[in-house]
């Protein structure tokens, strides 16, 4: 699936068409049994050799710069196989790089991730003197399998390298010298499967009716009809209702489904990841940074479908 570089010369709109968020579609989607949901994806690259040489991410919306080197990136599309663990996932925004050394940003859109099992490969689109290239630019690779779960999965700790192109790429941009293996940050990655199959299953027309003779009154056709559970609404607290910069504060949730993947994000900015426990709670303990403002800061617990979340605030005093 791994594609040759090739470049294209492109001015204008269809410059600014390439690189805006959701312009490109995992290439190979259709072969996938279920199409990607909704999900997330945080790339760090606190532990990348980018900061050694001067370089600084920012990013382009619908992604998200957080705090520590880090950005999210909504998944826009694609596809998944849960039995097999392989995924190929778009991500939507883009990455910008910057150098003092370089006389322009380095853009990074029509970011893809391709993924089999416990390895795979992020792909991106950028302009080098006025010309489009598509490349690999890094491998990334975990050592662990991903979270298989029936509302979809979860890579964590994907460490990425640079390919050959991807170190070239950045040394003619930045002047400074990479090579192949060079460190590019860790990826989480977190996608939901919950739709229907692409191709659905025949439908086995050849079963009995279900007897009704057994249903008790209330449960069927042989009495008063069911009654829906409401659902819960999820419901989010935290351990210190105040505390000082520097000390570390826990939220727990409850009222999600048992095996769901919950992102947590401190005052908009989603940093980790849960997984809800067999009675639907989850819980995570997080750092308060030591510049965090006096005042309310809030946590949110959100789905990676994004349709159900709680929130809850606390609050930060000043050091005695």
């Amino acid at each position: 699936m791994t594609k040759r570089p090739g470049a294209a010369t492109v001015t204008g709109g269809a410059l600014l068409a390439l690189l805006c968020p959701g312009g490109a579609a995992a290439q190979d989607a259709d072969a996938f049994p279920r199409e990607v949901s909704g999900g997330h994806a945080s790339w760090n690259t606190a532990s990348a050799q980018l900061g050694d040489k001067g370089i600084s991410l920012d990013v382009a919306e619908p992604a998200v710069r957080g705090s520590a080197g880090r950005a999210g990136f909504p998944t826009t599309g694609g596809g998944a196989d849960r039995e097999t663990g392989e995924a190929e996932v778009e991500l939507g925004g883009s990455a910008l790089l910057t150098s003092p050394a370089a006389t322009r940003p380095l853009p990074l859109g029509g970011l893809r991730l391709r993924l089999d099992g416990d390895e795979g490969t992020l792909y991106a689109r950028t302009v080098v003197d006025g010309r489009v290239r598509e490349l690999a630019l890094a491998g990334v690779e975990s050592g662990t399998e991903p979270v298989v779960r029936s509302t979809g999965l979860t890579w964590t700790g994907l460490h990425a390298s640079l390919t050959e192109d991807g170190a070239a790429l950045l040394s003619e941009w930045s002047g400074a010298r990479f090579t192949a293996g060079d460190g590019y940050g860790a990826l989480d990655l977190t996608v939901g499967t919950g739709g229907k199959p692409t191709e659905a299953a025949p439908e086995n027309t050849s079963q009995p009716a279900p007897d009704s003779s057994d249903e008790k009154p209330g449960e069927g056709a042989g009495g008063t009809a069911a009654t829906p559970r409401p659902a819960t609404a999820p419901s989010a607290d935290v351990t210190h209702p105040t505390l000082t910069p520097g000390s570390e504060q826990t939220v727990t949730g409850a009222g999600f489904e048992p095996g769901e993947v919950v992102l947590v994000a401190i005052d908009d900015d989603t940093r980790y990841q849960a997984v809800a426990d067999e009675t639907g709670r989850v819980s995570r303990t997080f750092p308060v940074y030591g510049t965090a403002g006096e005042g309310a800061h809030t946590v949110e617990l959100t789905t990676v479908t994004g349709e159900r979340r709680a929130a809850v605030d606390f609050g930060v005093r000043a050091r005695a």
